[in-house]
């Protein structure tokens, strides 16, 4: 079975630069979701690359199976390691119920991380990261916010009521956050 983390939030709070800081020392291998996908998209031969462009650019929600497919492959070819991170996933409901029905047996959900952040600041990051993303633009992001606010946000609540949802606040500078976030990580390990 593999230890998964969820870590959610909104575009540009910051997941991917936290995910790389645990992976760094906590012994958890940092999937993000995008990553794999825009990483599909590229390879040569894919027969979802269109697909996953045609989504990423709209700044709609990838099929589940495929995403889930993706996620599974990467946590197989991983070997022994302490846990997963997977970051920015599940975004919506069907992504949920489809990780429920691919990985159930498979994989346990130990918490979710959700790195809260004001919207603006979000934006703003992600408008000046200069990562080269197609979908870091005005336009596409307006899209990726209203997806995060009416299906990403829900999943978050779900979690909640199930006690699940750590939260971190990510306004902060990136050590005041891997600082909260450890201590998330040693309170779960020793649940």
């Amino acid at each position: 079975m593999h230890n998964v983390v969820f870590v959610l939030g909104p575009p540009g709070s910051g997941k991917g630069t936290i995910c790389s800081k645990i992976q760094e020392n906590l012994n958890y291998v940092h999937l993000s979701a995008g990553d794999l996908l825009r990483a599909e998209r590229q390879r040569e031969g894919s027969e979802y690359g269109a697909l996953i462009e045609s989504h990423i650019k709209n700044g709609s929600i990838v099929p589940v199976e495929i995403t889930c497919s993706l996620l599974e492959n990467a946590m197989n070819a991983s070997g022994d390691a302490k846990g997963f991170l997977v970051d920015g996933f599940p975004r919506n409901e069907d992504n949920l119920q489809g990780w429920n029905k691919q990985m159930e047996g498979k994989a346990v959900v130990q918490f979710v991380l959700f790195l809260s952040c004001p919207v603006s600041i979000c934006i703003d990051r992600c408008l000046n990261r200069g990562q080269g993303r197609t979908d870091d633009n005005e336009e596409s992001l307006k899209k990726r916010v209203e997806t995060y606010n009416h299906q990403t946000y829900p999943i978050i609540e779900h979690f909640e009521k199930s006690g699940l949802v750590r939260e971190v606040k990510s306004e902060r500078s990136i050590d005041e956050i891997y600082a909260d976030v450890v201590n998330v990580f040693n309170a779960a390990n020793k649940e």
